[in-house]
């Protein structure tokens, strides 16, 4: 039986229940804790934070994967006294949501010692939290091309994932091309990665879906809520029809096992307000009814949300 870690402690794959693939408790970025207009007590992010993980864990959901990264306003000890707080497991990162979220430390880093960061942070924890990472987050830069920073960081993802046996999640499922070189080169099963964003409103037209699926690559579907419907859309949404009619047409041509469904949420945006009307319940309050009314059944969202992940997310070593 595979184990995963979260940030109270390894539990087995199987007690993961139903899964929020890509989600963040509190994105931002760096340097967005310096705008005095934009700062939070303790008090205030939970009384944001909080109901929402209550009201997901009473929908069924019980799993929170966190894929905020270094440097966005990752914070493993507010995850655990979350996740102690509501019953909702709290899955952590390691890595960067792109090249360009990396402060000077790590961007003037070596891939060797990127890796090791990973490494540890999987194996040993994060500082002295005591919480260990449960998967590796890589991304490509603002502009649609990996830069040389982005390679090194899905270079050093890549090894530390051979080695730990977690997963990768990117940040955009664009250029994937030279990602797959990078992981084929480590020797990373590509079967490990999930290319991420595949179905939002600027990517989808330019993410090669089918080139990912024949490359043995997870696809994400994890921006759903994100419509052009909301009253104030964000610049990367998308109609809802359009993105629940994608993802048909990809299980129709027998992607199931290699899609993976989530709703970007961010529970309480940091440096920035958020975009008003979508949270992580999206998932049970819309999705779930969207995909039923569009012919998925019962069984086959059951792997996308339940079996799927914990195959996914279980460590291979």
């Amino acid at each position: 039986m595979t184990r995963v870690n979260t940030v109270l402690g390894t539990i087995p794959a199987a007690e993961l229940g139903i899964v929020a693939i890509h989600e963040h408790i509190g994105y931002g970025m760096p340097g967005s804790e310096l705008d005095t207009q934009w700062w939070k007590s303790p008090e205030q992010a939970y009384e944001e934070t909080v109901p929402k993980l209550r009201k997901f864990h009473e929908y069924g959901g019980r799993t929170f994967v966190d894929v905020t990264g270094i440097c966005n306003g990752r914070d493993p000890n507010y995850y655990q006294s979350l996740s102690a707080k509501t019953g909702v497991n709290i899955i952590a990162c390691t890595g960067f949501v792109g090249g360009d979220t990396a402060l000077p430390h790590f961007s003037r880093a070596t891939v060797d010692y990127l890796a090791k960061v990973f490494i540890h942070e999987i194996t040993v924890g994060i500082g002295n939290t005591g919480a260990k990472a449960g998967v590796i987050k890589v991304g490509v830069s603002r502009g649609g091309k990996m830069t040389e920073l982005d390679r090194r960081i899905y270079r050093a993802g890549a090894r530390a994932a051979v080695v730990t046996g977690v997963p990768i999640l990117t940040h955009l499922a664009i250029d994937p091309e030279p990602a797959v070189a990078i992981f084929k080169e480590e020797g990373l099963d590509l079967d490990r990665v999930l290319f991420g964003h595949a179905d939002d409103g600027l990517n989808a037209p330019i993410t090669p879906h089918d080139y990912i699926y024949e490359q043995g690559g997870r696809i994400g579907f994890d921006t759903f809520g994100y419509d052009l419907e909301l009253p104030d859309p964000p610049f990367w949404g998308r109609k809802r029809t359009e993105r629940v009619a994608h993802f048909k047409r990809l299980v129709d041509k027998g992607y199931t096992d290699k899609l993976m469904v989530g709703v970007d949420a961010n529970c309480s945006p940091l440096g920035w307000p958020g975009v008003k009307g979508h949270t992580v319940n999206y998932l049970f309050e819309d999705m779930i009814p969207d995909l039923k009314a569009a012919g998925i059944d019962d069984q086959t969202l059951h792997h996308l949300l339940v079996d799927s992940p914990a195959e996914f997310l279980g460590m291979k070593n």
